[in-house]
């Protein structure tokens, strides 16, 4: 079994990792779409910098367009980027027993090679930021996002069948192999393959099913679960069928999970088409949780229901409508580095 594990993502936390939108599908095609996109990421850094500290990735050009939506407490990073989504194209940090800080760099090619994406520089970003935390670097041949995992710290791990075993992934591969790596990456002991991710994230323009939106791990046997209930959404049914399979599963401990359904909003379209709205993609910094909210009479509900499962913390919505136009939330866009009580650390 390997000597690293991925924390909860409850523990302590020294800096959080986010990147500045620069160009393609995700600014836009206009001046206000940009303005929107930058307004949103610069939003969720500047909320949790009052936690933490907050490194941003940007791009040399953007660096002072970056300035005007930053708070000055928040750290620039400059490097070469397509995308800004750090939880995907950033390392995924981890622990070893002394307390050393590592980073996995996972294969990314673009959510499976999808024809719109573009990932030639942000394919080089988790080993930039592994340097630059100072953390042990380590390879894995597994093409794989860090939202296409949840974690509880003790050893479970949350994936999806359409994600890690996606042949535009990791094709060939099978499950005892892919659980194999995810033992020696983050420390998987029990990994549980959810079946599917929500309806618009499978798809074109979606991951192909990352688990980060559907259900989160809030602590040791509690799973928090995203649940649409309006028949006329198709997620009504696929966020039972989630359920339903998750009732069945025990976490690395052995214990039957605390199923908590957090309410979809209630709004079920935009202009695409079906939404994939979720309150679980939130992202848990010291002392708070950054969490998303839509303008919607389901907001108030979700928070509290975030508050009570993250007790101590402060909850912080901030309206993510512009984020999931774009393709994911809160926790998409984060990555956090947990706290390294090795003392050889640089």
């Amino acid at each position: 079994m390997s000597a690293w594990r991925m924390p909860a993502e409850t523990a302590r936390q020294d800096r959080l990792w986010m990147a500045f939108p620069t160009g393609g599908y995700t600014l836009g095609d206009t001046a206000e779409e940009a303005h929107a996109a930058r307004s949103v990421w610069a939003a969720v850094a500047n909320a949790a910098v009052e936690f933490e500290p907050v490194t941003v990735a940007v791009a040399p050009d953007d660096v002072d367009t970056a300035a005007r939506y930053l708070d000055p407490a928040v750290e620039v990073l400059t490097a070469e980027l397509n995308d800004a989504w750090m939880r995907d194209i950033g390392p995924t940090f981890v622990l070893d027993g002394a307390g050393r800080l590592g980073a996995v760099d996972w294969v990314f090619n673009g959510w499976g090679a999808q024809d719109w994406a573009r990932w030639d520089k942000d394919s080089l970003l988790a080993a930039e930021v592994a340097g630059r935390s100072g953390a042990h670097h380590l390879v894995s041949r597994l093409v794989n996002e860090g939202g296409g995992i949840q974690v509880d710290g003790e050893g479970t791990v949350l994936v999806t069948e359409t994600v890690q075993l996606d042949p535009g992934r990791n094709p060939g591969l099978t499950k005892p192999e892919i659980e194999a790596e995810l033992a020696r990456t983050v420390g998987a002991r029990h990994v549980i393959w959810v079946p599917r991710g929500l309806t618009r994230d499978s798809e074109r323009f979606g991951t192909r099913g990352h688990v980060d939106i559907v259900a989160a791990i809030p602590s040791p046997g509690t799973l928090l679960v995203h649940s649409q209930q309006d028949p006329a959404h198709p997620d009504f049914e696929v966020s039972r069928e989630i359920v339903s399979f998750l009732s069945t599963t025990r976490d690395a401990a052995g214990r039957e999970w605390n199923i908590i359904e957090v309410p979809a909003p209630t709004v079920l379209t935009d202009a695409e088409g079906f939404v994939d709205y979720s309150y679980i993609n939130h992202v848990v910094v010291n002392g708070g949780v950054i969490a998303c909210t839509f303008s919607d009479p389901n907001d108030e509900k979700a928070l509290r229901i975030l508050a009570d499962a993250y007790p101590g913390r402060r909850v912080v919505g901030i309206d993510a409508r512009e984020l999931f136009a774009r393709g994911g939330g809160i926790h998409c866009i984060t990555q956090q580095q947990p706290a390294a009580s090795w003392k050889g650390q640089s």
